[in-house]
């Protein structure tokens, strides 16, 4: 095999993915560390001028000044450097942002389609919007925090060494039982907890965006009862490993707090410098800077605790990225192969999606050729493998054994480029871009002037709806341009009609449609139809009527193929489908798309 992408890259770690933007980060720091050191001198000050006041004899005016001028600069730099420092770490926040949502997008866009119907909408609306703005704090306050829990404490404790080293290890207490509760925040069971509750986070959102979107079915067959309960059982879930992650956390952050808190640090400062003064060891006066620098070494850890969950979840953010970056993208071939004319052939073609049952094959041996300017239908109960299979066309999976063919070529061996030039295809689950109509069904042939979209869309029996609309073709999807599922689905068959690929692939693309429209719609398929070669899941009778060749499948396996009128002349397994499905009546084709999150079959 003579094609690339196969193998998954390695997960970018966090400095790799944040490695373009060093520059930043380092002025981030530099702007902190001169905010940071600075901030000392307000506090230094103070100490200075108790000195001076409690001395005896009188104060020394010039002095005085000279020590409130200093504190009052220092404060001013401060406020100036950390300002500063904080505004570039949010502008290179949102350059990060951008950069792993165009990223992502990128990704996305290379990954197999069928990497994507495996995921829930919700699932990969959460990845591009939460878990990219969760990365806020790891990007815009993290480096800062950061330098202030390790610059402040240093030039702190070298100061306060020079004071008095016995009260200076006095002081540090509060910060070393704070810092010694860390590790019991970063246990295994902690942190399966996190997973855990990011998991329930997901599966909220998850069946939030299901219950909108399907809100008009659970309306009308009645299954409120059943769409709610699934949201509720997302909720219970959710509620039950947050609280868990809280009943194990709270303890651990109630004592850092306590550890860190002023009081507590007051508390051993005061009775180690009462110990200290009376032993003779320490003058009254210098016992100020450990008053006062002492809440500043906790307030920088205290900072940090306060920001763990933020972190914590942008460290869980980042692997989540990481993981969808390094997933592989479709693999193409190194030489790509062009297909000469447009038959299509599946040589003994099996098919098994990932992660499901040891051996459960949702194809099994399929061996079928579409000829040059025939359609194709093919039929079958659900779970048939109807799906998958008109989904191994536009190579939406590769087959795990066999191949597919087209116009002699195995479709690995041709360039996705070549692929979508050649090959169309119209879905029952219709999702149309946020962008004009015309631009929708220009989306395949980009450079397609207005007449020519005019005419597929003529063509699909969607022009004079469209006319309807507030700016006609010029209406935005979603903005001033509201359409019903059959009316998406044309648009679709639209698209497809004006790419005029030489291989069209349709999943019960007219499912919502009237039967007036269908029948436009099927005539329109149908024009010119010599030039293409057409597979089509089918349900419908008169669909099925239509096809050169029907193909039953049951489980995975071509049980019956040949014309309607072979079929039904055989008696066999296509018979008992056509008079079910006859005497159900046309409209049959609910349940052959495949809901978001679901496998296809």
């Amino acid at each position: 095999m003579t094609s690339t992408g196969t193998t998954a890259p390695p997960p970018p770690g966090v400095a790799r993915l944040l490695r373009p933007y060093a520059g930043g980060f380092a002025v981030v720091v530099v702007l902190q560390v001169i905010g940071a050191v600075a901030g000392l001198a307000p506090l230094l000050a103070v100490v200075e001028l108790g000195r001076t006041l409690l001395a005896p004899g009188p104060a020394d005016d010039g002095h005085v000044r000279d020590v409130v001028l200093a504190g009052a600069a220092g404060l001013l730099v401060r406020l100036l450097f950390t300002a500063a420092s904080s505004g570039v770490g949010h502008l290179l926040d949102t350059r990060v942002q951008l950069s792993l949502r165009r990223r992502l997008a990128a990704r996305l866009g290379r990954v197999p389609i069928g990497w994507l119907a495996r995921r829930r909408s919700g699932e990969l609306a959460k990845l591009v919007g939460e878990d990219v703005s969760a990365v806020h704090p790891l990007i815009a306050h993290t480096p800062g925090e950061l330098v202030s829990a390790f610059v402040v404490p240093l030039v702190s404790l070298g100061y306060l060494f020079t004071v008095d080293w016995r009260l200076t290890l006095i002081t540090l207490i509060p910060v070393l039982l704070a810092v010694a509760l860390v590790p019991l925040m970063m246990t295994p069971t902690r942190l399966r907890e996190q997973k855990e509750f990011d998991a329930a986070m997901g599966r909220i959102s998850a069946s939030a965006v299901e219950f909108v979107q399907g809100i008009a079915v659970v309306k009308a067959f009645g299954g409120s009862e059943r769409a709610h309960g699934k949201f509720r059982t997302a909720v219970g879930d959710f509620t039950r490993s947050f609280y868990r992650m809280v009943r194990g956390l709270s303890g651990v952050a109630a004592g850092m707090q306590v550890a860190l808190s002023p009081p507590f640090v007051l508390l051993a400062v005061l009775a180690g410098g009462a110990y200290r003064i009376t032993g003779g060891g320490l003058a009254p006066a210098d016992l100020l800077p450990f008053l006062l620098l002492g809440l500043g070494l906790t307030a920088p850890v205290a900072a940090l605790g306060h920001g763990f969950d933020d972190l914590q979840t942008a460290r869980r953010a980042v692997g989540r990225i990481r993981d969808v970056l390094a997933e592989p993208s479709l693999p193409e071939p190194v030489r790509p192969v062009a297909p000469e004319g447009q038959r299509v052939e599946l040589r003994d073609v099996r098919f098994g999606y990932e992660g499901a049952a040891a051996g459960r094959e949702v194809l099994r041996g399929i061996d079928l050729v579409l000829e040059p300017g025939t359609i194709t239908a093919v039929v079958g109960p659900s779970g048939s493998g109807k799906s998958t299979l008109v989904r191994l066309l536009p190579r939406f999976y590769d087959p795990t054994h066999g191949s597919v063919l087209l116009g002699g070529v195995d479709l690995r061996e041709v360039g996705s480029q070549e692929l979508y030039r050649r090959v169309s295809f119209v879905f029952q689950d219709v999702r149309l871009l946020r962008a004009s109509v015309a631009d929708n069904i220009a989306l395949a042939v980009p450079h397609a002037d207005r007449d020519a979209v005019v005419r597929a869309a003529r063509r699909a029996s969607i022009h004079d709806r469209v006319l309807e609309l507030p700016r006609g073709y010029d209406s935005v999807i979603g903005e001033d341009a509201r359409l019903s599922g059959g009316e998406a689905q044309r648009v679709s068959i639209a698209r497809a009609l004006l790419a005029d690929a030489p291989v069209l692939v349709l999943d019960e693309a007219t499912a919502f449609a009237d039967p007036q429209t269908e029948q436009a719609v099927r005539e329109a398929l149908t024009q010119d139809r010599e030039k293409r070669t057409t597979l089509v899941i089918a349900h419908r009778m008169e669909t099925i009527a239509d096809a050169d060749t029907v193909v039953m499948l049951r489980d995975g396996e071509i049980v019956e193929r040949g014309t309607t009128a072979e079929l039904l002349a055989r008696g066999g397994a296509f018979a008992e489908f056509w008079k079910i499905h006859a005497g159900a009546g046309a409209g049959v084709g609910a349940g052959a798309g495949v809901r978001e999150g679901e496998e296809a079959r």
